[in-house]
Protein backbone atom coordinates (compact mmCIF):
# COMPACT_ATOMS: atom_id res chain seq x y z
CA UNK A 1 0.00 0.00 0.00
CA UNK A 2 1.45 3.26 -0.83
CA UNK A 3 0.29 7.02 0.62
CA UNK A 4 0.56 9.83 -1.37
CA UNK A 5 -0.30 13.19 0.22
CA UNK A 6 -2.67 15.39 -1.31
CA UNK A 7 -2.57 17.95 1.01
CA UNK A 8 -0.71 21.61 0.51
CA UNK A 9 2.06 22.90 2.96
CA UNK A 10 0.03 25.53 4.98
CA UNK A 11 3.24 27.88 4.58
CA UNK A 12 3.16 31.35 5.88
CA UNK A 13 5.44 32.85 3.36
CA UNK A 14 2.56 32.33 0.94
CA UNK A 15 0.51 34.62 2.57
CA UNK A 16 2.88 37.27 0.59
CA UNK A 17 3.01 36.15 -2.88
CA UNK A 18 -0.91 36.92 -3.13
CA UNK A 19 -2.05 39.74 -5.51
CA UNK A 20 -2.80 43.07 -3.73
CA UNK A 21 -6.49 42.40 -4.53
CA UNK A 22 -6.46 38.85 -2.53
CA UNK A 23 -4.28 40.43 0.83
CA UNK A 24 -7.51 40.66 2.65
CA UNK A 25 -8.04 36.75 2.11
CA UNK A 26 -4.76 35.29 3.07
CA UNK A 27 -6.28 33.44 6.13
CA UNK A 28 -7.27 30.90 3.39
CA UNK A 29 -3.85 29.91 1.93
CA UNK A 30 -2.40 30.19 5.48
CA UNK A 31 -2.25 31.39 8.98
CA UNK A 32 0.34 33.72 10.52
CA UNK A 33 2.75 31.78 12.54
CA UNK A 34 4.54 32.84 15.52
CA UNK A 35 7.07 30.28 16.05
CA UNK A 36 8.75 30.03 19.63
CA UNK A 37 11.96 28.16 19.48
CA UNK A 38 13.34 25.58 22.16
CA UNK A 39 16.68 27.71 22.42
CA UNK A 40 15.34 31.19 21.97
CA UNK A 41 14.23 33.47 24.41
CA UNK A 42 10.39 33.06 23.59
CA UNK A 43 10.32 29.35 23.76
CA UNK A 44 12.45 29.74 27.27
CA UNK A 45 10.06 32.62 27.79
CA UNK A 46 6.65 30.08 27.96
CA UNK A 47 8.27 26.90 29.46
CA UNK A 48 9.46 29.04 32.42
CA UNK A 49 6.24 30.96 32.60
CA UNK A 50 3.97 27.43 33.09
CA UNK A 51 6.59 25.54 34.57
CA UNK A 52 7.41 28.40 37.16
CA UNK A 53 11.32 28.29 36.67
CA UNK A 54 13.85 30.46 35.34
CA UNK A 55 16.19 30.62 32.52
CA UNK A 56 19.23 29.23 34.48
CA UNK A 57 17.36 26.27 35.59
CA UNK A 58 15.87 24.51 32.20
CA UNK A 59 17.19 21.18 31.62
CA UNK A 60 19.74 20.95 28.98
CA UNK A 61 19.72 25.05 28.80
CA UNK A 62 16.17 25.15 26.37
CA UNK A 63 12.68 25.30 26.77
CA UNK A 64 10.29 23.96 24.08
CA UNK A 65 9.14 24.31 21.19
CA UNK A 66 5.84 26.34 20.25
CA UNK A 67 3.90 27.76 17.73
CA UNK A 68 1.33 30.58 17.81
CA UNK A 69 -1.32 30.29 15.07
CA UNK A 70 -3.20 33.91 13.85
CA UNK A 71 -5.96 34.92 10.99
CA UNK A 72 -6.01 30.58 10.25
CA UNK A 73 -9.46 30.41 8.46
CA UNK A 74 -11.86 27.22 9.04
CA UNK A 75 -11.11 27.29 4.61
CA UNK A 76 -7.33 26.96 4.90
CA UNK A 77 -5.17 24.88 2.76
CA UNK A 78 -6.54 21.83 1.43
CA UNK A 79 -10.12 21.76 3.69
CA UNK A 80 -13.26 20.10 3.31
CA UNK A 81 -16.51 22.37 3.08
CA UNK A 82 -19.38 20.90 4.88
CA UNK A 83 -22.70 21.64 3.46
CA UNK A 84 -23.33 24.58 5.51
CA UNK A 85 -20.65 26.44 3.74
CA UNK A 86 -23.19 26.39 0.89
CA UNK A 87 -26.09 27.72 2.67
CA UNK A 88 -28.11 27.15 6.09
CA UNK A 89 -30.39 24.47 4.32
CA UNK A 90 -29.26 21.31 2.45
CA UNK A 91 -31.99 19.58 0.85
CA UNK A 92 -34.74 20.77 2.87
CA UNK A 93 -33.41 19.88 6.15
CA UNK A 94 -30.32 22.04 8.20
CA UNK A 95 -27.10 21.79 6.38
CA UNK A 96 -24.19 19.52 8.75
CA UNK A 97 -21.10 21.39 10.35
CA UNK A 98 -17.77 19.78 9.87
CA UNK A 99 -17.59 18.17 12.87
CA UNK A 100 -21.36 16.08 12.29
CA UNK A 101 -19.60 14.59 9.29
CA UNK A 102 -18.65 10.88 10.37
CA UNK A 103 -14.98 9.82 9.55
CA UNK A 104 -16.50 7.00 7.57
CA UNK A 105 -18.53 9.59 4.88
CA UNK A 106 -14.30 10.53 4.76
CA UNK A 107 -13.06 7.50 3.30
CA UNK A 108 -14.27 6.69 -0.20
CA UNK A 109 -13.53 4.96 -3.22
CA UNK A 110 -11.35 7.60 -5.42
CA UNK A 111 -11.51 8.28 -8.84
CA UNK A 112 -9.35 10.92 -11.19
CA UNK A 113 -11.04 13.36 -13.46
CA UNK A 114 -8.61 14.59 -15.98
CA UNK A 115 -10.02 17.47 -17.28
CA UNK A 116 -7.14 18.95 -18.83
CA UNK A 117 -7.52 18.16 -22.69
CA UNK A 118 -10.52 20.03 -22.76
CA UNK A 119 -11.05 22.79 -19.58
CA UNK A 120 -9.84 26.17 -19.92
CA UNK A 121 -8.81 29.09 -17.29
CA UNK A 122 -11.89 30.83 -16.34
CA UNK A 123 -13.84 29.15 -18.20
CA UNK A 124 -16.93 26.52 -17.33
CA UNK A 125 -16.30 22.83 -17.04
CA UNK A 126 -19.12 21.56 -18.92
CA UNK A 127 -21.55 18.06 -18.61
CA UNK A 128 -19.56 17.12 -22.26
CA UNK A 129 -15.86 17.26 -20.63
CA UNK A 130 -17.27 15.26 -17.55
CA UNK A 131 -18.66 12.67 -19.15
CA UNK A 132 -15.64 12.07 -22.13
CA UNK A 133 -13.50 12.26 -18.59
CA UNK A 134 -15.60 9.20 -16.73
CA UNK A 135 -15.34 7.56 -20.28
CA UNK A 136 -11.31 7.90 -20.16
CA UNK A 137 -11.18 6.33 -16.47
CA UNK A 138 -13.38 3.51 -17.56
CA UNK A 139 -15.91 2.83 -15.19
CA UNK A 140 -18.88 4.79 -13.94
CA UNK A 141 -18.99 7.38 -11.04
CA UNK A 142 -20.56 5.27 -8.19
CA UNK A 143 -22.62 5.92 -5.43
CA UNK A 144 -20.52 7.36 -2.37
CA UNK A 145 -17.31 8.32 -4.42
CA UNK A 146 -14.69 10.93 -3.90
CA UNK A 147 -14.49 12.10 -7.65
CA UNK A 148 -11.25 14.59 -7.61
CA UNK A 149 -10.78 16.84 -10.42
CA UNK A 150 -7.63 17.33 -12.43
CA UNK A 151 -8.17 20.60 -14.22
CA UNK A 152 -4.56 21.81 -15.07
CA UNK A 153 -3.72 24.42 -12.40
CA UNK A 154 -0.65 22.50 -10.74
CA UNK A 155 1.32 24.00 -13.69
CA UNK A 156 0.95 27.19 -12.56
CA UNK A 157 2.62 28.70 -8.97
CA UNK A 158 0.72 31.60 -6.80
CA UNK A 159 2.74 34.10 -8.13
CA UNK A 160 1.51 33.25 -11.68
CA UNK A 161 -2.11 35.04 -12.56
CA UNK A 162 -3.31 31.81 -14.11
CA UNK A 163 -3.57 30.29 -10.74
CA UNK A 164 -6.17 32.60 -10.07
CA UNK A 165 -8.00 32.04 -12.90
CA UNK A 166 -9.23 28.73 -12.46
CA UNK A 167 -11.48 25.95 -14.88
CA UNK A 168 -14.60 26.38 -12.98
CA UNK A 169 -17.94 24.25 -12.18
CA UNK A 170 -21.26 25.36 -12.38
CA UNK A 171 -24.33 23.96 -10.72
CA UNK A 172 -25.19 21.57 -13.66
CA UNK A 173 -22.10 20.04 -13.54
CA UNK A 174 -21.93 19.68 -9.98
CA UNK A 175 -25.18 18.46 -9.70
CA UNK A 176 -24.12 15.83 -12.83
CA UNK A 177 -21.67 14.04 -10.36
CA UNK A 178 -23.64 14.18 -7.18
CA UNK A 179 -26.81 12.92 -9.14
CA UNK A 180 -24.70 9.76 -10.04
CA UNK A 181 -23.68 9.60 -6.09
CA UNK A 182 -20.72 11.30 -5.90
CA UNK A 183 -20.66 12.51 -2.23
CA UNK A 184 -16.94 13.79 -2.28
CA UNK A 185 -15.81 16.57 -4.82
CA UNK A 186 -12.34 17.51 -5.00
CA UNK A 187 -10.20 19.79 -7.08
CA UNK A 188 -6.99 20.94 -7.54
CA UNK A 189 -7.73 24.04 -8.08
CA UNK A 190 -8.06 27.26 -5.71
CA UNK A 191 -11.87 27.40 -6.05
CA UNK A 192 -14.47 25.32 -6.98
CA UNK A 193 -16.31 27.42 -8.90
CA UNK A 194 -15.26 29.96 -11.64
CA UNK A 195 -13.30 32.90 -10.34
CA UNK A 196 -15.12 35.12 -8.51
CA UNK A 197 -14.54 38.25 -10.46
CA UNK A 198 -16.10 36.47 -13.40
CA UNK A 199 -18.76 35.40 -11.89
CA UNK A 200 -19.45 38.97 -10.65
CA UNK A 201 -18.89 39.70 -14.57
CA UNK A 202 -21.81 37.28 -15.79
CA UNK A 203 -24.01 38.21 -12.84
CA UNK A 204 -24.42 42.15 -14.11
CA UNK A 205 -23.99 41.26 -17.66
CA UNK A 206 -27.74 39.02 -16.94
CA UNK A 207 -28.91 40.06 -13.87
CA UNK A 208 -28.89 36.51 -12.64
CA UNK A 209 -28.38 36.39 -9.12
CA UNK A 210 -27.86 32.46 -9.65
CA UNK A 211 -24.81 32.24 -11.50
CA UNK A 212 -23.07 33.88 -8.19
CA UNK A 213 -21.11 31.09 -6.52
CA UNK A 214 -23.75 28.24 -8.72
CA UNK A 215 -20.92 25.77 -8.34
CA UNK A 216 -21.24 25.79 -4.41
CA UNK A 217 -24.69 26.70 -3.85
CA UNK A 218 -25.97 22.95 -6.25
CA UNK A 219 -24.49 21.56 -2.78
CA UNK A 220 -27.90 22.95 -0.90
CA UNK A 221 -30.16 20.63 -3.38
CA UNK A 222 -28.01 17.27 -3.35
CA UNK A 223 -25.78 17.17 -0.17
CA UNK A 224 -21.71 16.26 -1.13
CA UNK A 225 -18.68 18.01 0.54
CA UNK A 226 -16.50 20.16 -1.56
CA UNK A 227 -12.59 19.81 -0.93
CA UNK A 228 -10.57 22.31 -2.69
CA UNK A 229 -6.96 23.64 -2.88
CA UNK A 230 -5.16 19.51 -3.30
CA UNK A 231 -2.27 18.48 -5.39
CA UNK A 232 -0.28 15.65 -6.44
CA UNK A 233 -3.06 14.25 -8.27
CA UNK A 234 -0.77 13.59 -11.16
CA UNK A 235 0.63 10.93 -8.84
CA UNK A 236 -2.78 8.73 -8.81
CA UNK A 237 -3.97 6.02 -11.06
CA UNK A 238 -7.49 7.07 -12.42
CA UNK A 239 -9.27 4.64 -9.90
CA UNK A 240 -8.65 1.36 -7.66
CA UNK A 241 -7.61 3.56 -4.85
CA UNK A 242 -9.76 5.20 -1.63
CA UNK A 243 -8.79 8.44 -0.33
CA UNK A 244 -8.95 9.55 3.51
CA UNK A 245 -10.41 13.34 4.09
CA UNK A 246 -9.72 13.53 7.67
CA UNK A 247 -10.35 17.71 8.74
CA UNK A 248 -9.91 18.92 12.01
CA UNK A 249 -12.96 18.76 14.39
CA UNK A 250 -14.14 22.13 14.99
CA UNK A 251 -17.18 22.38 16.81
CA UNK A 252 -20.29 24.49 14.18
CA UNK A 253 -18.01 25.30 11.29
CA UNK A 254 -18.30 25.46 7.81
CA UNK A 255 -15.25 24.07 6.84
CA UNK A 256 -12.24 22.40 8.51
CA UNK A 257 -8.20 22.69 6.98
CA UNK A 258 -7.67 18.65 6.30
CA UNK A 259 -4.78 16.06 6.21
CA UNK A 260 -6.18 14.18 2.58
CA UNK A 261 -4.01 11.21 1.60
CA UNK A 262 -4.97 8.72 -0.93
CA UNK A 263 -4.33 5.04 -0.38
CA UNK A 264 -3.19 3.25 -3.73
CA UNK A 265 -2.71 -0.86 -3.44
CA UNK A 266 1.38 -1.70 -4.60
Amino acid sequence: MRLIDLTVLLDPANRDRLPPPLQSAAGVVAPRIDYLRPGEAAGKDEFCAHLGCNHDELPDGEGWGSEHLNDFSSHCGTHVDAPLHSGSLCEGKPARTIDQIDLGELFRPGMVLDLRPWAKGGEYVTIEMLDLAIAAVGRAVEPGDAVLMRTGQEAFTMDDPQFYNQPGMSAEATLHLTRMGATILGTDAVGWDLPFRLMNAKFRESGDKALLWDGHKAITRREAFIVQQMCNLAALPPTGFHVGFFPIKLAGCSAAPARVVAFVPD
